[in-house]
């Protein structure tokens, strides 16, 4: 039996939302299996189904930069949201993000390329950043998506500066229609993305193991019913292409009309560009995403300072 700790028991309820007891009994069940726990609480009705993993907490900014038919993403995190303000701090994201249009994704690559104008690495110039401002900073990560025809559009929610901002998406689009048209409405599928938080384009490109778990929740949830297994297995099926609608990006309702499907508004928009139109596939950064932040206890630390 895995020791429970309060840490754990702490981590499962922010994952999952659940009340601390159960949080405690479903570890317990899973032998401190934190996922597994997760579901144990799902299928018992105790959790909601699409909670998040972690808390957003960290600071800094996450920057954009297109290219025609490339685009990359950067995150850059700070200590405090002081810092995002600061112009330095600013440029230095926004030429991170051009540099990682070269880097392909790589942050040590990235970190390793000439700092323009600085006669030293983005990662020299980083840690003299570091020096000068005052805060601990770090390249936490990049993305780039290229098409071979068509356009990568970009989004910025939030935004701080241009380019710059808490979210940041980039979406590929393959077409030979007209590329400011294609890229106009990328920059709308962007918006959207940035707004429902789709995990893939369809089901056929989700993870094979998201729709496994998923499958198993749905499966012990209809069970509880009575329900034969032959009706139970409909009742799968029908809650599988419920979630289909929830989190692929083509079977989602598109933000900018409310209505149609954004596959629906895939097709129709290649008509007007005059040419095929796919989303081949999109990348969204949100700033401290999966990043727990320590809460200072504000009060305890005063007095501890006057040893109280």
């Amino acid at each position: 039996m895995a020791a429970i700790g309060a840490a754990l028991v702490k981590e499962l309820r922010e994952k999952s939302g659940a009340g601390m007891m159960d949080c405690k009994k479903a570890l317990v069940e899973t032998d401190g299996d934190l996922e597994g726990a997760v579901d144990w609480l799902r299928k018992k009705g105790l959790a909601a189904a699409a909670k998040k993993a972690g808390r957003v907490a960290a600071e800094g900014l996450v920057g954009v930069a297109t290219e025609g038919t490339r685009g990359a993403l950067v995150e850059v995190n700070a200590e405090t949201d002081f810092v995002a303000r600061n112009e330095t701090f600013q440029d230095f994201v926004r030429t991170c993000a051009t540099l990682a249009l070269d880097a392909g994704g790589d942050v040590d690559a990235l970190k390793a390329m000439d700092y323009p104008g600085a006669g030293h690495s983005v990662e020299e110039q980083l840690t003299r950043m570091i020096a000068t401002i005052g805060e601990n900073m770090n390249i936490r990560r990049s993305a780039t998506i290229t098409v071979s025809e068509g356009a990568v559009a970009a989004y910025v929610h939030n935004q701080t500066a241009p380019g710059l901002g808490k979210i940041g998406v980039l979406v590929g689009l393959a077409s030979s229609g007209d590329a400011e048209k294609v890229a106009a409405f990328g920059r709308q599928v962007a918006m959207h993305v940035a707004a429902a938080q789709p995990q893939a384009v369809d089901k056929e490109s989700l993870d094979p193991e998201a729709i496994a778990r998923e499958r198993d929740v749905l499966s012990d949830q209809a069970r509880a019913s009575g329900k034969p297994e032959e009706i139970i297995a409909k009742m799968v099926e029908g809650r599988l292409r419920k979630f289909y609608e929830e989190v692929c990006l083509l079977d989602q309702v598109f933000v900018i009309d409310g209505e149609s499907t954004v596959r629906k508004a895939v097709e129709a928009r290649g008509k007007e560009v005059g040419s095929d139109l796919a989303v081949m596939e999109f990348v969204r950064f949100q700033l401290g995403e999966g990043i727990e932040k320590e809460e200072a206890d504000f009060a305890s630390e005063v007095a501890a300072t006057l040893g109280s």
